[in-house]
């Protein structure tokens, strides 16, 4: 096996999947972490989720890949979901992502 070879490559496509579709389920049920405290904390949240599927070759468009991930339409999940960020938030998550450009 290579040195540089990421063991996650070597896990299979259903355990990959059953744990991928787990997590989208967990986040749906945890509706009370806010998509900018993940982005502050993790530099990820539910629309990047919805951003990787595509990116993966999901063939329907943004908003179809965001009510996939949020079990709603987008604009539903934010007026029911969604509270207004604060600029303590707003700060923790530009620096997050900034750390994502380390990648």
């Amino acid at each position: 096996m290579n040195s540089n070879a990421d063991p996650l490559d070597a896990l299979d496509d259903a355990q990959a999947a059953a744990a991928f579709r787990r997590l989208v389920r967990h986040l749906r049920h945890r509706h009370d972490a806010q998509n900018i405290e993940l982005m502050g904390l993790a530099g990820f949240c539910r629309n990047c989720l919805a951003d990787w599927i595509r990116d993966a070759g999901y063939a329907n468009d943004k908003e179809a890949a965001r009510e996939l991930i949020h079990g709603m339409p987008s604009a539903e999940w934010k007026a029911t979901r969604q509270t207004p960020a604060t600029d303590e938030q707003l700060a923790r998550m530009e620096a997050s992502i900034a750390k994502n450009a380390q990648e």
